[in-house]
């Protein structure tokens, strides 16, 4: 009889623990503890926190000094750290982060100062005064966009909610071969970059192209960056035959975005000024806002940086036995007869020196001593890559060209129209729907 009441009560306690199970679960749930959310590295619901931004009139000392933070710290700071945080060069519009004791005194315990979207600087004043910089956790996503050419590039790009530094970095590698400002319609384009993303949804950026592709004219232009001297890290872009797509020549004197080509070249062109008589015009004219930088389009030696009559301020460049440049109607110039310019640099600023009826500047080149339009020249192209590089070369393209030939081109009023917007306010590219998951991917 004891062994079946035995099997009884061993039923009657498999039940009961069977039926406290979720009980017990529900127990240990309460019992959790939720790990505390960092930011910048603390638990900011440990401290009063201030944000705010840095005004004008804003100093360091200032601000901590209102926030009970005594002078010998702050002077520490500003003497001790000028190479990791030079208190002088806080910036107008910055954010800032300080944090504050609970308790009443309500001093500033530490200082966070946004460098960028990214890094950041802290000044930490308890116990000793000591600063650090560190960064908020970046995840990169990889982005493939295709297009048909039927308007402003950058435009185009805006519609499919990409930032518009990836339009300066396709300028910049195409700036040999294609001219942004003479795109026709037609021209096809695809190209994929990263875009970085703070904490996975607030966008900080892009990343430098991975890959591109023009089809200019019906002329086919791949783009893969390449580094040709790991010891310097020097990067050149090259085609899918390795040649390299820089010029020794740049196409214009002013960089994209910044101007609009307002006269080109032309040896029958009549001005109304001089009532419709043909007056040779020699040069090609960007127009651009007064101070706008103006840069070398090649490497080379200033011959002359002077004023001179209807020229105005003018720089001029010997590139080689060849080839030179000139530069007019300046505001003002950045270089002196002598200097050896790079391709690139800032020589001198638009004004409106000399005959001109607007801000811009003429650009001239010469050819064996004789003027000539730049734009209808056949230009030297600079080395392509080395022998002993191309196998490597080849090998390290051709999974970026198979991925390149796979986009497909966005066509307006499709069912792709459902793109990527970017969200002005605050920086996140949103997706409208599933119809782009083509078109993005994760790093």
């Amino acid at each position: 009889m004891r062994r079946y009441w035995g099997a009884i009560l061993a039923m009657v306690v498999f039940w009961s623990c069977k039926e406290d199970k979720p009980v017990a679960e529900e127990l240990v749930q309460e019992l959790k503890v939720e790990e505390p959310v960092t930011h910048y590295g603390f638990n900011l619901d440990e401290f009063d926190v201030v944000r705010d931004t840095i005004k004008w009139g804003d100093s360091f000392g200032e601000l901590m000094l209102k926030n009970k933070v005594g002078y010998p710290k702050i002077a520490s700071i500003s003497e001790n750290y000028r190479d990791s945080f030079d208190v002088r060069k806080i910036r107008v519009g910055k954010p800032y982060l300080i944090l504050k004791s609970k308790d009443t005194a309500l001093g500033a315990q530490v200082f966070i100062y946004e460098n960028d979207r990214i890094n950041y600087t802290v000044v930490d004043f308890r116990d000793s005064a000591q600063v650090y910089k560190s960064k908020k956790k970046v995840n990169y996503r990889e982005r493939e966009v295709g297009g048909i050419i039927n308007g402003p590039l950058s435009l185009q790009l805006d519609s499919l909610g990409v930032d518009y530094n990836v339009t300066l970095n396709l300028s910049e590698i195409y700036a040999w071969s294609v001219d942004f400002f003479r795109l026709e319609k037609g021209d096809k384009f695809k190209v994929i970059f990263d875009e970085r993303y703070i904490n996975d949804s607030i966008y900080a950026g892009v990343e430098p192209i991975k890959a591109a592709y023009f089809e200019h004219r019906g002329k086919q232009i791949y783009a893969f960056p390449y580094v040709t001297d790991s010891v310097k890290q020097i990067i050149d872009f090259y085609d899918a035959t390795g040649e390299n797509l820089r010029s020794t020549f740049l196409i214009a004197p002013i960089k994209y975005g910044s101007y609009r080509l307002s006269s080109r070249y032309n040896l029958k062109r009549r001005i109304a000024y001089y009532g419709y008589k043909v007056r040779p015009h020699k040069g090609t004219d960007y127009a651009a806002p007064i101070g706008t930088p103006i840069i070398a389009t090649a490497d080379g030696t200033v011959t002359e940086s002077t004023r001179r009559g209807g020229n105005g301020k003018y720089v001029k460049i010997k590139h080689n036995g060849t080839y030179s440049t000139q530069y007019l109607h300046m505001r003002k110039q950045n270089v002196r007869r002598g200097d050896f310019v790079r391709q690139g640099d800032v020589i001198g600023w638009v004004g409106m020196t000399g005959n001109t009826g607007g801000p811009h500047v003429c650009y001239r080149f010469w050819k064996n001593g004789r003027q000539v339009d730049p734009l209808k020249e056949k230009l030297p192209a600079a080395e392509p890559i080395a022998d002993s590089l191309r196998a490597d070369f080849l090998t390290h393209i051709d999974p970026r060209k198979v991925q390149l030939d796979c986009i497909e081109y966005y066509v307006p009023g499709s069912q792709q129209d459902d793109l990527p917007q970017l969200d002005q306010q605050n920086g996140i590219t949103q997706n409208k729907s599933d119809a782009n998951k083509g078109l993005e991917g994760t790093r």
